[in-house]
């Protein structure tokens, strides 16, 4: 069993997709990716992290990398939160390979992304979606983001998919409440909301926790978000929510979110760095902003010199 988990919520409620800190020569930061994993656990109230999704630039680093990536932070800090590793791909074979090496490394649970740029039909994302499973012990959650794989996980598919015993849960960035909501009270599988922008309705509908982007610079806000909603006080959660909007929107809908992302940590000393192509760092235009916006929602930034 993780560390920080209910059966209500298998992985924590508070979650960061994280990114990967690289230096300036576009290598990887190992050290700063366990003080960043530290960091956001015992700073920023994260009950767990998912390493080596696409905020992690998982389509740009090699097997050995994530692999290095994830043995760090789970020595840094698996012993206190949920280190949940992104072990999908479009290939079924390669996927298995990364779940069972993350179950060796010592990750907790697998995020599985529906399978990309191929389109398999229905049928080939289940097989594909249970044979990574099948694979090892763990956990999984299934990660439901069209935008970027080209297909969504129907909501028949998701019904196939709660019948196996080790499919938990689902990171929706699909965004249609009402199809979760069906799934939800027809399946014990959790939602985590994969989209910041609607976390607050995600929490309405029913879901357990966020797995966030913003929560690099405001896992404390969004964690006290959900505590404020679970305890009845919606309107100090709404409250927050409105606060977070400006973080929200510099992070989330200017430019891509590793970008934006590695900005803002940069921005608060934290161990980001550069990104890898075809991906491009922030333009100091766009930090200038950046800056503005994270003051703005309330998150301290050190004055420039």
């Amino acid at each position: 069993m993780a560390p920080s988990t209910t059966p209500d919520a298998p992985f924590g409620r508070m979650l960061t997709a994280m990114v990967t800190p690289m230096l300036a020569d576009g290598s990887v930061d190992y050290d700063g990716a366990a003080r960043l994993a530290v960091h956001l656990v015992d700073e920023q109230r994260h009950d767990g992290l998912v390493i080596n999704g696409t905020t992690g630039e998982s389509p740009t680093t090699t097997d050995d990398e994530k692999e290095r990536v994830l043995r760090a932070v789970v020595e840094a800090v698996g012993d206190r939160a949920s280190i949940v590793f992104g072990a999908g791909s479009n290939d079924t074979r390669h996927s298995i390979e990364l779940a069972k090496m993350a179950e060796q490394a010592g990750a907790h649970g697998l995020l599985i992304v529906c399978p990309y740029y191929n389109k398999p039909p229905q049928e080939g994302v289940y097989r594909h979606m249970t044979a990574i499973a099948d694979s090892t012990g763990l956990p999984v959650m299934l990660y439901d983001i069209p935008g970027r794989t080209g297909i969504p996980i129907e909501t028949p598919t998701l019904l196939r998919l709660a019948e196996h015993p080790r499919i938990v849960a689902v990171k929706d960035a699909k965004g249609d409440l009402f199809a979760a909501s069906q799934v939800m009270a027809a399946t014990d599988l959790v939602f985590y909301s994969g989209d910041d922008v609607l976390n607050l309705a995600w929490l309405s509908q029913g879901a357990a926790g966020f797995v966030s982007v913003v929560g690099h610079v405001a896992g404390s806000d969004l964690h006290e978000m959900i505590d404020l909603y679970r305890s009845g006080d919606v309107a100090g959660a709404l409250a927050l929510h409105r606060r977070l909007l400006p973080v929200v929107t510099a992070i989330m809908t200017r430019t891509q979110g590793v970008i934006a992302t590695k900005a803002a940590l940069n921005l608060l000393g934290r161990p980001g760095g550069t990104v890898r192509a075809p991906l491009v760092d922030a333009t100091p235009e766009f930090v200038a902003r950046l800056r503005e916006d994270l003051i703005t929602g309330g998150i301290k930034v050190e004055a420039t010199e």
